[in-house]
């Protein structure tokens, strides 16, 4: 472990990388890189654009450092680098689409799902819910993770995740209600 980072909380590495402080960046990308790969690999086959997501998350949160609220940090780099990937695999299908014009190959069901989660209007309900919930939701039911998975890259107990989800799919309810009917076509 490196001589600077210690045994720093998240908050405390983070004020440090707001700071310019390199090695508190390095003790960051060793305690979350893994696990990240590891979600990210789950939503992209692509190991290089997992590979570059990773990166750019890790570039993003050197330059918006100061911008984190404190606590974990886990949520908020997971954030960041879902929209990265979402960014990303968006970019790769518009290449793909000019290079295979008349083949085109047709997004995978998973893709499509996972752009309406984000673009969609279940996108758009989810960034009406509180940030806190948003998290347990994307968490639990767009990765997959278990109760104590969740608590785990959160840093919250496993109750406080169940409730949290609980709460979060009311309010998703109320706010998919207040949509207009009908969507885009």
């Amino acid at each position: 472990m490196r001589p600077s980072g210690g045994e720093r909380d998240d908050a405390a590495l983070l004020r440090a990388v707001a700071r310019g402080d390199t090695e508190a960046l390095g003790v960051l990308y060793d305690r979350h890189a893994g696990w990240l790969h590891m979600r990210l690999t789950r939503r992209c086959t692509d190991p290089e654009t997992v590979r570059e997501v990773l990166q750019d998350t890790f570039v993003t949160a050197w330059r918006s450092a100061a911008s984190h609220r404190g606590g974990e940090a886990g949520g908020w780099l997971w954030v960041i680098a879902a929209r990265r990937l979402v960014d990303a695999q968006r970019v790769r299908a518009r290449q793909e689409r000019v290079v295979h014009e008349p083949a085109g190959t047709a997004p995978s069901a998973e893709e499509r799902v996972l752009a309406n989660l984000e673009y969609g209007d279940v996108g758009s309900a989810l960034d009406r819910i509180a940030p806190e919930l948003r998290e347990v939701l994307r968490a639990t039911v767009v990765d997959g993770l278990t109760t104590r998975e969740t608590a785990h890259l959160l840093g919250i107990p496993e109750g406080t995740v169940k409730t949290r989800a609980l709460r979060a799919r009311r309010e998703l309810r109320t706010a998919l209600g207040r949509l207009p009917l009908g969507g885009t076509a």
